[in-house]
């Protein structure tokens, strides 16, 4: 009698395990950046002690024009690289809503990082224009 019921025991705990692995794990997200005649948009949710990340190439003969809004604080950044430094012409922290322009001082991949210190999931929403200096 103790066989069947560890059997299906054993068969429980795959079946759980199984199940636990097949559930998809938080992650953080990268979002290419690509402009619809000069202005890009973004709404979604960043997930907790995860990251939404908007990456794309811009020309230092231009302006870009941001804002942002989220129903939570967030830790926000404008970033490039150079080498393995990384430059931040912004940073602000635990911030639901900003905006303002990037004047950008080079050719380069430009990326805008929203970081959810926080326990639950995050609404966002984020536009960027583009115009020239």
């Amino acid at each position: 009698m103790s066989r069947p019921v560890v059997r299906a025991g054993v068969a429980a705990l795959l079946a759980l395990t199984c199940g636990l692995l097949m559930v998809p794990a938080a992650r953080a997200e990268i979002v290419d950046l690509k402009w619809n005649n000069g202005v890009f948009a973004h709404k979604g949710s960043i997930a907790p002690k995860k990251f939404l990340e908007i990456c794309g190439k811009l020309g230092k003969s231009e302006n870009v024009g941001w804002r942002f809004s989220g129903n939570a604080p967030t830790d926000f950044n404008i970033h490039y690289h150079v080498g393995k430094d990384v430059v931040y012409p912004e940073q602000r922290k635990e911030i639901a809503k900003a905006e303002g322009t990037l004047a950008v001082p080079l050719d380069q991949d430009f990326c805008w990082m929203w970081t959810n210190r926080g326990t639950a999931a995050m609404a966002i929403e984020v536009q960027l224009s583009k115009t020239a200096k």
